[in-house]
């Protein structure tokens, strides 16, 4: 694990601001939450972020994006098998959220959803988060001889399942949804080879 020492100011900053965002959303995350998060003043947060919060939430997403895909990246490259490459990463997704008292999710979703047609910026981050993550796993399965406009569909489907397991996991506090959300997505990845 990295210490606040370990990194710069800035990166202190962005990585505290995902991480309030992703618990408790962009409204609700205040510059004095993420100044105290971050162990920086509140001067810092404005030298790094003269655009101020909206720039700072940009940059968090863009740190969750590659959060998620860094992760995401590890379980595909785990096993030549797509459909065993997605179970691998519910069974990571779900010990993460276990490991954190399941307050760690999805690190876009709540910024997204409170963001969409409000604050296009955000907006804008949170969708470029999610075509980099069907990207990846469309590149997966078309290394695996997947047609493109198949890969193209099952990566849609891969994502969009797994951000919603991953919420029903957060709130009912059980690893289930993401488990059962793994087997049928390697059941649907299985039945276009």
């Amino acid at each position: 694990m990295v210490t606040t020492h370990e990194v710069g100011t800035r990166e202190r900053i962005v990585r505290a601001t995902s991480r309030l965002m992703q618990r408790q959303g962009y409204a609700a995350t205040g510059l004095k939450d993420i100044s105290r998060e971050a162990e920086a003043t509140l001067g810092s947060v404005y030298h790094f972020f003269r655009g101020g919060k909206r720039e700072l939430a940009v940059e968090a997403i863009r740190y969750g994006d590659t959060e998620f895909a860094d992760l995401l990246r590890a379980a595909l490259d785990r096993t030549d098998d797509p459909a065993e490459a997605i179970i691998a990463c519910t069974r990571e997704l779900a010990t993460g959220l276990r490991e954190s008292d399941w307050l760690d999710g999805c690190p876009i979703t709540t910024a997204a959803l409170e963001s969409a047609g409000r604050v296009p910026d955000i907006q804008r981050a949170a969708e470029d988060a999610f075509e980099n993550w069907r990207g990846l796993v469309r590149d997966k399965l078309r290394r695996s001889g997947f047609a493109e406009d198949v890969a193209h569909d099952l990566a849609h489907t891969v994502i969009s399942t797994l951000e919603g397991a991953e919420m029903s996991a957060q709130v009912s506090q059980s690893e289930a949804p993401l488990e059962i959300a793994g087997r049928h997505l390697a059941r649907l990845i299985d039945s276009y080879r």
